[in-house]
């Protein structure tokens, strides 16, 4: 039988793994020798000697299977350029310094998502330049690789980096990225609505003298603009170790996205390929976002990042930590959860990874496509950290289904088919229940508060300042039963027997549910001081909640079921 060569083995196989037990993730045993093609991977019993590896962290680990190692951390919202694809021409609202992560909180924060697993960091903007203590938080973040992080990266459009080429090298800075989206003067003012291209061209060749581990070149390329420059950006390649990316251009709010200006890698490529025809492919990191090509011959290499045309999310192991705090589990996605409110109210290092944790747990399998990602509302791109015109400080969530267990009604049926109370004239008037009978009525109402996802987790660890949310919310539903009559206008006193409230936490939505039965003797119905209930107790919630976030939906109040009256209902028979 012949044997297999160890590259066709780990082509079939692509790792050797276990599955650990405690999170499903891959523990690296010896290979096994003279592994022949009869043989199952599955059947080898490898010896089990860990190398060193730790079981990954839970909160880091995604339904998906995915583990994220790379944290990007945005230290402001400011630019020094107004680049058209990545903020509107009309500017941004930003955040007031009070609303934005200090340092400190940025630092403990890094600390705590290390420790978690995190391997590199890279840090953006904005244009994170402008930072006077940027070569500080460099130094303080490097420090860091005592507890595990192995890269230190920093996105830059360049302008200012002959400041602290140096310094950042000598802080403990790995690579560098630089943004640069023609080598034409007069289109880069267009580009960037200011001047500095000769400083962004010089300082590329500062950084190349600094001797930063890798020099990465973003250029976004869009069609019948810059797409034309493509050959000249690979030229830069020939003498010179840089990494020019190829970015498809993406849509973000206010840098009008249009079809006609996008091109897909496909195209770009047979474009370069036609030029180049001894381009080769490299071998790419599994979290790779780009995909690698040299030109045989040539110093550097070209990528291309594929976001639209051809996503990698299957491989995504990025985090955002936005400049006012908040963390995003996906570029494309507009969910975002508040970690600065959670360090603000002194929240443990327990609470926040069980914050970060749900969070990375929501991320979806992928994103939603170019069709909708050009109408879903997002942050403008130089906000992947800031305030936008949409409200920021909020958990916009990836679950926003109806939530209709309940909602099996016919939507045309009806209790009867005139008005109870109005008159004949059309005045309003009190329903006269002198002559009915006295019987055993019941009602039952439904409500759900839905909340962001780090003030939920404050509910559910009762860390709200008011206090108790849930006790609150249900002494006021019983309350507000009670004083129905007082509220509704045409409604009856009613002597009621029982108020009975069921707070349920949902943990798949962040939603607290409110259930309300009501019961008495009496002669009329007691649905409203049901409905009334579950409603008083959902602005309470509200009432409590408000300081930490107004994103806060009273959704599907409703009645569930009613008896002992002239006609039952019950929505789950309907």
């Amino acid at each position: 039988m012949k044997q297999m060569s160890m590259s066709s083995i780990l082509a079939k196989s692509r790792f050797w793994v276990k599955r650990n037990d405690y999170c499903s993730i891959p523990a690296v045993f010896e290979k096994p020798k003279n592994l022949t093609e009869t043989e199952n991977v599955e059947t080898i019993q490898p010896k089990a000697k860990l190398k060193h590896v730790k079981p990954f962290s839970d909160f880091l680990t995604d339904l998906h299977h995915r583990q994220h190692t790379y944290l990007r951390i945005s230290l402001t919202e400011r630019c020094n350029l107004r680049c058209q694809y990545c903020m509107p021409e009309s500017g941004v609202d930003l955040t007031s310094n009070d609303n934005l992560l200090k340092t400190d909180e940025m630092m403990k924060l890094a600390k705590l998502f290390v420790k978690e697993g995190i391997k590199k960091i890279r840090l953006t903007g904005g244009e994170p330049l402008i930072r006077k203590d940027i070569v500080e938080i460099v130094e303080q973040l490097n420090f860091l690789k005592q507890y595990g992080l192995e890269k230190l990266s920093l996105t830059t459009n360049g302008v200012l980096l002959h400041r602290y080429s140096e310094k950042l090298k000598e802080a403990g800075l790995d690579n560098l990225n630089i943004s640069l989206d023609t080598l034409i003067k007069s289109k880069f003012e267009f580009i960037t609505r200011r001047k500095g291209f000769e400083k962004v061209i010089n300082n590329i060749d500062l950084a190349i003298n600094t001797g930063f581990k890798s020099i990465k070149i973003n250029c976004v390329l869009m069609k019948n603009f810059n797409d034309d420059e493509c050959t000249n950006f690979v030229e830069l390649t020939k003498d010179k170790p840089l990494d020019v990316r190829f970015i498809e251009y993406m849509p973000f709010d206010g840098n009008k996205w249009n079809a006609a200006k996008f091109i897909s890698y496909r195209d770009l490529f047979e474009i370069i390929k036609s030029a180049y025809p001894n381009i080769k492919p490299l071998e790419n990191e599994f979290h790779s976002t780009s995909k690698s090509w040299k030109v045989d011959g040539y110093v550097g290499r070209i990528g291309f990042i594929t976001s639209m045309s051809d996503h990698f999310c299957g491989g995504c192991n990025r985090l955002r930590l936005t400049a006012d705090g908040n963390l995003k589990v996906c570029l494309f996605g507009n969910s975002e959860v508040s970690l600065k409110d959670a360090l603000r109210l002194n929240y443990s290092d327990e609470d926040l990874l069980q914050i970060i944790g749900h969070a990375v747990k929501r991320k979806k399998a992928k994103h939603a496509g170019l069709d909708s990602l050009t109408k879903l509302k997002n942050r403008p791109m130089i906000l992947i950290g800031g305030n936008v015109t949409f409200p920021t400080n909020q958990f916009r969530r990836y679950f926003h289904s109806s939530h209709n267990r309940f909602d099996k009604r016919d939507d045309n049926s009806q209790a009867g088919s005139q008005l109870t109370h109005v008159n004949v004239s059309g005045k309003i008037k009190m329903v006269d229940i002198a002559g009915k009978s006295v019987t055993h009525r019941k009602a039952q109402a439904y409500c759900r508060v839905r909340l962001p996802l780090h003030v939920y987790e404050a509910v559910k660890i009762n860390k709200i300042k008011k206090g108790d949310v849930l006790t609150t919310a249900k002494l006021a539903a019983i309350m507000a039963a009670k004083k129905t009559a007082d509220l509704i206008p045409l409604c009856h006193h009613l002597a009621l027997n029982t108020v009975n409230v069921v707070m349920t936490l949902n943990d798949a939505e962040s939603c607290v549910e409110i259930s309300a039965e009501a019961s008495c003797d009496g002669k009329t119905g007691v649905e409203m001081e049901a409905l009334v209930g579950v409603s008083v107790a959902g602005l309470t919630i509200y009432d409590m909640c408000k300081a930490m976030s107004h994103n806060i939906e009273i959704q599907e109040i409703k009645l569930i079921s009613k008896s002992g009256g002239k006609s039952d209902y019950d929505i789950l028979r309907k």
